[in-house]
C-alpha cells in the first residue's frame, strides 16, 4: 500500500528536496528514498522516541531529521519540491493550517501529498472513529486542499488489495490526496493565531473512559481486517463482500 499511496507524489527525480512530515519511525520515508536521494529528504516529527527509530535504520542514515510541528513547520516558504506526510494527520488539532503549511513550504509547481484514513460508514466503525481520532471525509481532504490554495487537487483511494474496494471500516481503506502549489509565497489562506490549550486541567474520569474507548477501537481496527481477509477468501471472486 505504501508505493500505491505515493505513487502521485511523483517522485521522479533523485534531486528532488521532498520533506516527510509527520515522519515517525521512518516507514514512508523508506518508499521516499527509494526514489530520491536520502540526504535530500527531512524527516519531521513531534516524537523524538518515534524520531530516534528512524535514525536507526541504515537507509536513512543521510536523512534530515528534525523534531517539530506540522502545524508549524520549521523550513523557509518555498523551500521543498515535495511534501509527503502519511497516518498523520488524524493527529493534528486543526488539518486546515497543516495543509496551509505545506503549501508554504513547497515550491512553485512542486506537489503535496498527504496520506490519511477515510470516515467509514458502518455505524460501529463511525463510533469508534469518532472516540478515537480523527476520520476525514474525502470531501473534507479536497476542501482543506482548495482553500489553502492548490490547484489540481486529486484523490486516490488506497486499500490492501483483498479489500475489494470495501469502505465501511475506514482506516484500513484510506486516501492519497495529491495539490500543484501554483506560485511561489505563502498561502492565500488566512488563518489566526494558532490556539490549543494544553493547560486546562484533564478530567480523571474523562480520561479513563477515553483511553478505554480507545484501546478498544485499537483491538477493533485490527480485528476488522482480519475479518475482511477471511471474507474475502470465502466469498466468490467478483462478489461483494
Amino acid at each position: 500500500m505504501r508505493d500505491d499511496a505515493l505513487e502521485p507524489a511523483e517522485h521522479n527525480d533523485r534531486n528532488l528536496v521532498v520533506v516527510d512530515v509527520g515522519g515517525g519511525t521512518g516507514f514512508t520515508t523508506l518508499g521516499i528514498v527509494e526514489r530520491v536521494d536520502a540526504k535530500n529528504v527531512t524527516i519531521l516529527d513531534q516524537s523524538p522516541h518515534q524520531l530516534a527509530k528512524a535514525k536507526e535504520k541504515e537507509a536513512l542514515k543521510e536523512c534530515m531529521i528534525v523534531e517539530g510541528d506540522a502545524e508549524d513547520l520549521p523550513f523557509e516558504t518555498d523551500y521543498a519540491d515535495r511534501y509527503v506526510s502519511a497516518g498523520s494527520i488524524e493527529y493534528w488539532p486543526d488539518p486546515q493550517r497543516g495543509i496551509k503549511e505545506a503549501y508554504r513550504v513547497i515550491k512553485k509547481g512542486g506537489k503535496a501529498c498527504l496520506i490519511g484514513p477515510v470516515y467509514p460508514t458502518f455505524w460501529l466503525s463511525r463510533f469508534f472513529a469518532d472516540m478515537w481520532m480523527l476520520f476525514p471525509k474525502e470531501e473534507e481532504y479536497i476542501e482543506w486542499f482548495e482553500k489553502a490554495g492548490f490547484k489540481d487537487v486529486q484523490i486516490k483511494r488506497i486499500g490492501p488489495q483483498w479489500y475489494r474496494g470495501v469502505r465501511r471500516h475506514g482506516l484500513i481503506m484510506g486516501c492519497s490526496v495529491t495539490g500543484v502549489k501554483p506560485a511561489s509565497g505563502d498561502s492565500p489562506l488566512q488563518l489566526g493565531p494558532k490556539v490549543e490549550d494544553v493547560e486546562k486541567p484533564v478530567n480523571p474520569f474523562v480520561f479513563l473512559v477515553r483511553f478505554l474507548i480507545g484501546a478498544s477501537a485499537g483491538v477493533y481496527y485490527v480485528l476488522v481486517p482480519i475479518y475482511m481477509w477471511l471474507k474475502d477468501q470465502v466469498v466468490p471472486k467478483g462478489q461483494p463482500i
